[in-house]
């Protein structure tokens, strides 16, 4: 019998390029959800790409109005232990970041129970083997992949690699899929130097700099994303998807024009009163910031996504002795940086220093004696560095020994002082960094990422444009090389998810 997959695909069209390349290898019944505006869905509708036996769109079955039926919902949540609220307040739509509206609790009650339904209906009616998606990143994705777990349905997640320029294909979205051979690997006897000239020359870094320079960067495509969305976009995603309420044209442009007033403003704020220099001789741990909006906070640490707060925490947390060195990360250019009254509130929490964006990372790890991170890579690499970590989230690096995983705040104090006096090996890490070359594949999804922008999207600035068939076929003809090889990767963990059965 053949195997049943439901892909999940969205305005990314990494996995509409992924099924279009797997079928070819693969013979299986093929499905979709897809997750996009309206312009786009054009194509999807009648699209020969790929021979779909089924496809749902999932803003079609998503319509907020002012009656949740909450005894339903009630028992969703015993049934699949899934906490709603969690994931309705941290999502960005719904609460924080939407400059453009505000809703209510019974709207997203409503598109709650409506997910739900939906969802519960897809996996019902087709009884999937196989769910292939991006690591989740919205409380819809990661509500899908949450039933399909509890239903035992196997899922084969992508995401970035530790390693740069590979990613990682896994039936979790955190955790390796070799992870239960670190017992029984061996280490290699490889020291510290010669670990940490590999994480050098695999910097995850330098992928997300070359990523950030290309990224909605060219003035001549925020010309022509401009011109495409004000004067021939007619806007229907403003009644369709709730995920653009409120964004009316002029919004959108009164919107831009003030974000590139505050991006400048709050660079120049940066450059004048964030710290520059690392001094000498002074005793500090050190916390990288990451971004708000991100998985590994509003996901993966549900209940510290409130960064300003966790610096004030660790600040309180620690030995007399310490400072606390706390770094802006230089992606948040992307989201025109935090507001400057953020960074005032930073600056001012005493035996707490701040620093500019472009000091290096590589310095602070090497001098501090600590690094506390929510779960980003900066914990990972302190380790190559002879470097404890306390994290708030659990991470593909978890296993290793020096890596301290806070679950309460009030935990803080004790583990500051057991990382602290702890002593890091270098044949522990030896053996994760094996199950991690294992795990990783030659696939650049940024630099893939990069490519789909600019052919699709003027450079990152418009996601809701119209798709045709001969600008699909160039591009799965480009890219022709990598996918067949993302396709191949992804049907040998299928074929290895059924040995293990």
């Amino acid at each position: 019998m053949k195997n049943k997959i439901i892909f999940w695909m969205d305005a990314f069209l990494l996995h509409y390029s992924i099924a279009h390349y797997m079928q070819k290898k693969y013979d299986a019944e093929y499905y979709a959800v897809f997750d996009i505006s309206n312009k786009p869905k054009n194509f999807f509708q009648n699209q020969e790409l790929v021979n779909l036996k089924k496809s749902w769109f999932y803003h079609d079955q998503i319509r907020p109005n002012e009656k949740p039926d909450l005894e339903y919902l009630s028992k969703f949540e015993k049934k699949y232990g899934i906490n709603l609220w969690q994931l309705a307040i941290n999502e960005r739509i719904f609460y924080r970041f939407n400059d453009f509206y505000t809703f209510s609790d019974n709207e997203i009650l409503s598109i709650l129970e409506q997910e739900c339904k939906f969802f519960e209906s897809i996996l019902d009616e087709v009884t999937p083997n196989f769910i292939i998606a991006e690591k989740p990143v919205y409380h819809h994705s990661h509500l899908f992949s949450e039933i399909c777990r509890a239903k035992n349905i196997k899922s084969i997640f992508i995401g970035q690699s530790r390693l740069a320029y590979k990613s990682i294909l896994s039936s979790d979205p955190i955790q390796l899929d070799s992870i239960h051979d670190f017992d029984n690997i061996k280490s290699k006897n490889r020291n510290f130097d010669e670990l940490l000239d590999i994480l050098k020359s695999s910097n995850v870094s330098n992928q997300l700099k070359t990523f950030k320079k290309n990224f909605t960067t060219s003035r001549v495509d925020k010309i022509k994303a401009a011109k495409e969305f004000l004067l021939f976009s007619q806007n229907k995603n403003i009644e369709s998807h709730y995920t653009y309420f409120g964004r009316t044209k002029s919004k959108v442009l009164k919107h831009e024009l003030l974000s590139s007033l505050k991006k400048k403003y709050r660079s120049k704020f940066i450059d004048k009163n964030l710290s520059l220099e690392i001094p000498n001789n002074e005793k500090f741990v050190y916390f990288p910031l990451g971004m708000d909006e991100e998985r590994n906070l509003l996901i993966g640490a549900p209940f510290f996504t409130n960064q300003i707060e966790t610096i004030r925490h660790i600040a309180k947390s620690l030995p007399i002795n310490y400072k606390l060195y706390v770094k802006e990360h230089y992606t948040l250019s992307i989201r025109d940086w935090r507001k400057t009254s953020d960074y005032h509130e930073i600056m001012e929490i005493p035996n707490v220093k701040l620093f500019h964006p472009s000091v290096s990372n590589n310095e602070l790890l090497k001098k501090c004696s600590l690094v506390i991170t929510v779960g980003g890579t900066s914990g990972f690499e302190a380790v190559f560095y002879e470097k404890p970590s306390i994290i708030f989230t659990n991470t593909n690096y978890s296993i290793l020994p020096s890596i301290y995983k806070v679950d309460s705040v009030h935990e803080l104090p004790s583990k500051i002082k057991q990382s602290l006096s702890s002593k890091i090996e270098s044949s522990t890490l030896d053996k994760f960094l094996q199950i991690l070359e294992k795990d990783s594949i030659d696939f650049d999804l940024y630099g893939f990422m990069t490519k789909m922008h600019e052919h699709f999207y003027f450079g990152g600035n418009l996601a809701d444009v119209e798709i045709t068939s001969l600008s699909m076929k160039n591009f799965l003809q480009e890219n022709m090389t990598e996918l067949e090889y993302l396709a191949d990767a992804h049907v040998v963990k299928i074929k290895n998810y059924q040995n293990e059965i």
